[in-house]
């Protein structure tokens, strides 16, 4: 066994079986009823589409998506230049490192849960510059921006990923709205959340790793956020933890498909309706790894609350309102400090 530093290593419960389930019964959507205006022509097929998109977000809060209309030359393109970033020697990735003034950029220490994550990332907002609270404190109403670190190499990084961001936010907000259109609500229902977005892209790339029974390329979470859209190389990873069973099962990537995930921020509006899921990243001894999530987030003065049209007397809510700019700047310090306690959840807001 290789020396591994004691910060990567995993308490036992928590490390992965190498002898995984591979999930061949993760939803696999086709999203061309959405694309050639097949709507007017056959109704029932997009009530259909409307209908596997609502049982994935119950069943598994994890889908795929396949005939999305989101360009294959963009992700191409992302996946090209980010491994010319991330193929130069540390010190020059580290003139664009992330600090607790300028939270976007690169970074090679990530924790999850306390632990530290295998892999070094580089992250990105889709708004230039994103607004955001000033201070974690609830009276403080100050607002402050986040703004880029482009790095001078690969010199098109830039240009790329703004395109590449805008492909994901459509694409996003369209999944958006067959979500909305699945719980009974207008399709454009959660649109107006999104107008001053606090959304973000990251790159993540996952080293080979000589002790994958130990280590996680990233521990397992849920996402914060409303929606994530993960694109992956053809290196498989991703495990997300099943409903059914609690089982640890292998998402096989598929050719240009997208995985999807429902955050925290749909389990709120949808009361509980739709919940996210656990999920996390094992690794391989021989191949790097590249994946792209794109987190779709609201704007940082949203009050996230279950929605009225979706709680009543017999399912009243189950979250307190909180205010997303606060919850987001909170975690963000996070990245900054080792925590003696949990980061905030949304659990902290359920109303017993």
């Amino acid at each position: 066994m290789v020396e591994i530093d004691p910060d990567f290593i995993q308490a036992p419960e928590h490390r992965p079986k190498l002898n995984v389930i591979e999930a061949e019964n993760i939803p696999v959507i086709d999203l061309s009823p959405i694309l050639n205006n097949s709507i007017e022509k056959d109704p029932l097929v997009f009530d259909e589409l409307v209908k596997k998109i609502g049982n994935a977000c119950k069943e598994w809060g994890f889908f795929q998506v396949i005939n999305h209309g989101a360009p294959l030359e963009s992700r191409q393109k992302i996946e090209s230049v980010g491994k010319k970033f991330f193929g130069q020697k540390l010190e020059e990735k580290k003139k664009v490192r992330r600090d607790i003034v300028n939270v976007m950029g690169y970074y090679e220490t990530e924790h999850t849960k306390n632990v530290r994550d295998w892999k070094e990332v580089f992250d990105f907002t889709v708004e230039e510059p994103t607004l955001i609270p000033a201070s974690i404190d609830p009276h403080d109403k100050e607002v402050t921006h986040w703004y880029n670190q482009w790095p001078e190499f690969p010199p098109e990084m830039r240009e790329t990923f703004q395109e590449y961001a805008q492909h994901m936010k459509t694409l996003a907000l369209k999944i958006m709205e067959l979500i909305a259109l699945s719980l009974g609500l207008p399709p454009k229902k959660f649109h107006d959340f999104f107008k001053d977005e606090t959304s973000w892209i990251r790159l993540n790339h996952y080293p080979p790793c000589p002790n994958p029974d130990i280590v996680l390329g990233c521990g397992r979470h849920k996402d914060s956020g409303a929606l994530t859209v993960l694109a992956q190389d053809e290196v498989s990873g991703l495990e997300v933890r099943r409903k059914s069973d609690d089982e640890w099962v292998l998402v096989k990537p598929l050719p240009n498909a997208y995985i999807i995930n429902v955050g925290d921020v749909i389990q709120v509006w949808s009361n509980d309706a739709y919940k996210s899921v656990e999920h996390r990243v094992m690794l391989n001894t021989e191949k790097a790894r590249l994946s792209y999530p794109f987190f779709l987030f609201p704007a940082h003065y949203t009050m996230v609350e279950p929605l009225k049209e979706l709680t009543n007397d017999q399912n009243p809510p189950k979250y307190r309102p909180y205010n997303w700019g606060k919850f987001l700047a909170t975690r963000k310090r996070s990245n900054f400090m080792k925590l003696d306690v949990e980061n905030i959840q949304i659990h902290h807001f359920r109303i017993n």
